[in-house]
């Protein structure tokens, strides 16, 4: 296995490669490689490349039917698909009611209601109609695992790891089972920005953790990719990006702290690159803040309670409860996971990996990254491992003292959910042990048995990241909402069912009553209450008060179906008419 060194390493991934022939500096002769193929061959190439590949394996059957399927469910899908969908048609047809959104219908700022995924808006500009909801969707769902493997294998690699290890850290923060508990969650695997802006921002100051900063090694413009990588990432929604943004800070007071102490050389150009990024950064947080303030300000009860994150806390059982999903332990953990569901369900099935765990461990002792980093490292992921225990850590108070004064912090619902940095500090920690390993055995085994040995462990993390995901068929619209009198209402009206409903609405974006989120408006849920007797004068008088004017009944239910006596009660004297329309019947309310 080669060497980190500063070229072997660091600089092969980072960097393009040499004009001429290996080492000389020289333009390209005839004999050269074509640059496609130098391209094609490099390093950074061949880890994205296989990083997709992985996913498509390792997310398999979802390519078999991107179109059709969704993996888990169809609920929170449908609504992130919608989402997608909505950005690029309210862009390209009605920017200014962006915020507001063709569900909801009444309410304002109701794309604030939940993570907007605002930074996939360029892939809403393809395709229309709910079938491209769905596919873009399941593209972009395969992208973020292949996005999270490539950007950890990149951010070890810079900061010295060997390229087995690097592997490792990538495996582990991808396919971590807790990561299986979140199939539905577009916005919660859409981590692999994370990384690579770390990478990139270490690349960036010629910073690694085999050499520390290295001032020579300073690439200005990649500091600068860094930032707007970062500030991408912000945009995908603040349920992880504010923590991400506070990690940022961080970094940066005890890079800033460093340096009072130190003086190292710092150039101007790599100072202002770093200024420009700071500025376009914190520019991204503002402008995206906009929306979700004035949310606020309109619907005072979205904050989040103490006693809400209670119910998304779970205790330290969590970091050892797989989900159902993931292949390995998933299968022995019902009864852990069932202890766990009054805590939280899902948002607490938060196992890292076991072995991912005994890899950090043995990383602990033989390393190829400094003791001092070493123990950084575990606190940190000690720290984190805290917080995300939410309310029910131990001496809680901290996470009060955060929720209570820290800027944004009280919009967290969800504390595991910071699981993510510990899997990626159990990563690098992996990565340091197999970067040793190699560079011990190196000259003291075969070189086959030196490759089965490093390349074992990514073996075992591979085994573990193994899903069984049921992958469901997305129901079909029962009928056009598009070429109804609008707005338009579907019953039953749930927080489940109006999530298929808003996808079916992506085929031309009718306005619909319906509409779920992370916040569910008072006004929504008196219309659930009255319209649980529809049709009868009562309901029939509200909503035509509230503006609606087709209520649609879908022959199939996929949440809690509505009464028989729906399609049957009598409607004379209400003062509306009833058809049958598709696979559902149709009341036009006047």
């Amino acid at each position: 296995m080669d060497q980190v060194s500063d070229q072997s390493g660091v600089e092969r991934v980072l960097e393009r490669p040499s004009a001429g022939p290996a080492g000389t500096g020289a333009p390209a002769g005839p004999r050269s490689r074509p640059r496609v193929v130098r391209l094609l061959r490099h390093e950074w190439f061949l880890a994205a490349a296989g990083s997709v590949l992985l996913a498509v394996l390792m997310t398999w059957p979802l390519m078999r039917d991107p179109a059709h399927t969704f993996a888990s469910d169809f609920w929170d899908p449908s609504l992130q698909a919608w989402q997608l969908s909505w950005m690029g048609w309210a862009l390209l047809h009605s920017p200014g009611q962006f915020w507001d959104t063709n569900a909801h219908f009444g309410e304002s700022w109701s794309f604030a209601y939940s993570d907007t995924l605002l930074g996939y808006l360029p892939f809403g500009l393809i395709g229309s109609g709910s079938e491209a909801a769905v596919l873009r969707y399941n593209l972009l769902f395969l992208l973020a695992f292949a996005g999270a493997s490539f950007g950890a294998y990149v951010l070890a690699r810079q900061l010295g790891a060997n390229r087995a290890g690097s592997l490792v850290a990538g495996l582990i923060f991808a396919y971590a089972p807790w990561r299986y508990a979140h199939m539905s969650h577009l916005n919660i695997l859409s981590i692999g920005g994370i990384a690579l802006s770390l990478a990139m921002l270490a690349r960036g100051h010629g910073y690694s953790l085999r050499h520390g900063y290295r001032p020579a090694q300073a690439r200005p413009a990649w500091a600068l990719g860094g930032w707007l990588v970062a500030a991408w990432q912000i945009t995908l929604g603040f349920g992880l990006g504010l923590p991400f943004g506070y990690v940022l800070g961080a970094l940066t007071a005890a890079s800033v702290l460093f340096w009072l102490v130190k003086r190292p050389p710092f150039g101007k150009r790599l100072f202002r690159a770093d200024l420009a990024g700071v500025l376009i950064f914190l520019a991204a947080v503002g402008l995206m803040a906009i929306p979700y303030l004035r949310m606020q300000q309109a619907y005072p009860g979205s904050a989040r309670t103490l006693a809400e994150i209670n119910s998304f806390s779970g205790d330290v059982r969590q970091f050892v409860t797989a989900p159902g999903f993931e292949w390995l332990w998933g299968r022995d953990n019902q009864e852990l996971r069932d202890a766990l569901i009054p805590q939280g369900g899902g948002e607490v099935w938060n196992l890292p990996g076991f072995f991912a765990i005994g890899l950090a461990g043995l990383g602990l002792v033989v390393s190829a990254w400094s003791r001092r980093h070493r123990v950084l490292m575990l606190l940190a992921a000690f720290a984190f491992a805290w917080v995300g225990m939410g309310m029910r850590a131990p001496w809680n108070y901290g996470y009060q003292m955060l929720h209570h004064w820290l800027p944004g912090w009280d919009a967290i619902r969800t504390p595991g959910r910071l699981i993510l940095w510990v899997t990626l500090l159990l990563g690098l920690l992996a990565a340091g042990l197999i970067t040793a390993l190699a560079e011990q055995l190196t000259g003291r085994v075969a070189r086959p048995v030196l490759a089965v040995l490093l390349l074992l462990p990514a073996g075992l993390v591979v085994l573990e990241g193994v899903q069984i995901t049921p992958f469901r068929d997305v129901p079909k619209a029962p009928v056009a909402l598009g070429s109804l009198a609008q707005p338009v209402l579907v019953l039953p009206t749930d927080k489940l069912a109006d999530l298929l409903v808003m996808l079916w609405s992506t085929d031309g974006f009718p306005t619909v009553a319906n509409g779920s989120s992370g916040y569910i408006p008072p006004r929504l849920e008196q219309l659930r209450a009255t319209v649980a007797s529809f049709p009868d004068a009562a309901s029939v008088r509200y909503l035509r008060d509230r503006g609606i004017r087709t209520v649609v009944v879908p022959r199939r239910s996929y949440s809690d179906p509505v009464p028989p006596a729906t399609f049957t009660k009598p409607v004379d004297g209400l003062g509306i008419t009833r058809e049958e329309r598709g696979d559902a019947v149709v009341f036009g309310l006047g």
